[in-house]
């Protein structure tokens, strides 16, 4: 069996967002964030599934992400998945509300945490109907079966 890839270290993923979005090109943005948040999230105390970015007031927010935190790093039950404002540039967000006026959602993809500041990458992505999704898993099997027959060679 082969293994998989460990993400780069310094980065919480979110893996279930390349499976259920057909996403276009990634923006790396910076996020607001508390003391003990920074600590928790560069320990590696996050999580992405289920969240998602939206626009308010022209400014961007990450709503449903959770941050938990440890024994050392406290962070109140209401912190834990408080909204957190995004920043970027303005071009960058006018072009991101202009995808989401055309229907496109807005998908943390990964929480950056290996340099000085803790960053988020996201895509403007449009959502996979029932039958793509049941087609990338064929897909993938074919290629795990592919692999497998080759190895055995």
């Amino acid at each position: 069996m082969a293994k998989k890839k460990a993400p780069a270290r310094g980065t919480i993923q979110n893996r279930r967002a390349r499976f259920d979005y057909e996403l276009g090109d990634s923006l790396v943005v910076g996020l607001a964030l508390t003391g003990p948040e920074v600590k928790s999230l560069r320990m590696g105390h996050g999580q992405l599934s289920g969240a998602y970015v939206t626009v308010k007031d022209g400014e961007l927010y990450l709503f449903n992400a959770t941050i938990n935190g440890t024994h050392g790093v406290p962070v109140s039950e209401q912190d834990q998945a408080r909204t957190r404002k995004l920043l970027a540039k303005r071009r960058e967000i006018d072009t991101l509300i202009a995808a989401k006026q055309q229907g496109r959602t807005i998908v943390p993809l990964a929480l950056l945490t290996q340099g000085r500041y803790v960053k988020l990458r996201i895509a403007v992505g449009k959502g996979k109907k029932q039958y793509d999704k049941r087609q990338t898993l064929k897909k993938r099997d074919e290629e795990r079966q592919a692999r497998a027959a080759a190895k055995q060679r």
